[in-house]
């Protein structure tokens, strides 16, 4: 049996997820844009996921376009500020994820200005600096921060961002891929301009996911085609992968209270248990404060390089990572452990829970960690 601790980079499918979209792998097979029984069908569904995505983070559901993950939410809502709001100055952080770091510092070649905000020594954003960078005004200005940090579950406060990019002016693009669905979120309440969101975070499939985009920001086409998503997003639906998305996210918000509460037991517990044996061991991040409970981000004293850890603990049957899953490969330290300045000689592993999770397999994974370092 192995015990999968890597849920920050993709979760097991919901048996009732997978039960709510096979109807469209196999007999609902109509084209969403067709006009007889089968496309009508498909779009009805597909406009019912809508209104569950929309419901979830308090949106309308003219606000919720699909898209196929996270990576193509977040290059669209930069993106389309620039071309299509005027945006020419992104405030954002050097802990976003890559396809937010990257996507902004390719609007460089748009004459847009890259500035990063300070952090604070867990990985947040500094607000008197961000207010600070807000505060001049000279150039159109979108801020890009992400709401849970994907390597240290480090929260940024949302709330307090999006009140000063009220206050100055600006564009508030977050990234919620790791926390919707497991934290509460009220665009209604919040000065957000674009928030995307994924499926397979959350128990859904991979390859969709959602780009809210609030309705006083006009933006045109991002791909172009047959005009669906309201002309946004063209390309034939992704019929049983957006019904995937809208049954994950209802059972993510339904059951929240309660895998939260499992959750942060199973990881407070395994904290407890790692530092009563490992005296040495660093936390990465504000694991005590604001933070999010499905991300456990340690450091170890050993000689072992991360990749030998991480190898040592597949063969146990143990599944973690050394963060991003994006830059699994890299025997190197992560650029988000590097800006937090872990000291040399020590080692990060991201263990990532979910409900499916149990205290017994804590218990077993400190075994084989004693064993290995």
């Amino acid at each position: 049996m192995r015990i999968y601790l890597d849920n920050a980079a993709s979760t097991p499918l919901s048996d009732n997820v997978l039960e709510a979209m096979l109807p469209y792998l196999k007999n609902n097979y109509g084209n969403p844009s067709s006009a007889h029984q089968e496309g009508r069908t498909a779009r009805a569904a597909i406009e019912k996921a809508r209104k569950v995505v929309a419901n979830a983070v308090k949106a309308s559901s003219f606000e919720i376009f699909f898209t196929s993950g996270g990576t193509e939410a977040n290059n669209t809502a930069i993106k389309c500020a620039v071309r299509d709001l005027g945006v020419q100055r992104i405030i954002s952080s050097s802990v976003e994820h890559s396809c937010v770091l990257n996507t902004a510092h390719r609007m460089e070649a748009e004459q847009v200005e890259i500035v990063f905000v300070e952090l604070e020594a867990t990985g947040r954003a500094n607000l008197d600096h961000l207010e600070h960078l807000l505060n001049d005004r000279s150039k159109k200005t979108l801020v890009s921060l992400m709401h849970a940090n994907n390597e240290v579950g480090t929260l940024n406060p949302i709330d307090k961002i999006g009140a000063l990019c009220k206050q100055y002016n600006a564009y508030f693009h977050t990234d919620t891929v790791q926390s919707v669905g497991h934290i509460p979120i009220d665009v209604s309440k919040l000065n957000i301009s674009f928030l995307s969101g994924s499926a397979h975070k959350l128990h859904g499939p991979k390859g969709v996911g959602f780009l809210y985009v609030n309705k006083d920001n006009l933006i045109e086409a991002y791909i172009d085609g047959g005009g669906q998503e309201r002309n946004l997003r063209s390309g034939t639906e992704n019929v049983a992968g957006i019904i995937g998305l809208g049954k994950a996210l209802e059972l993510a918000t339904t059951h929240l209270e309660e895998h939260r509460i499992k959750i942060e037991g199973i990881r407070t517990y395994f904290i407890q248990e790692l530092q009563a044996n490992f005296p040495d061991l660093l936390i990465n991040g504000d694991y005590s404060g604001a933070y999010l409970f499905t991300i456990l981000s340690v450091a170890f004293k050993s000689n072992l390089p991360v990749n030998m850890l991480l190898f040592k603990l597949d063969l146990k049957g143990i599944s973690a990572s050394g963060g991003s899953a994006c830059h699994s490969g890299s025997v190197s330290k992560s650029r988000v452990i590097k800006t937090l300045g872990t000291p040399d000689g020590y080692h990060t592993l991201r263990f990532s829970f979910s409900h499916l999770n149990k205290k017994e397999e804590i218990d077993h994974v400190i075994a084989q960690l004693k064993e290995i370092i």
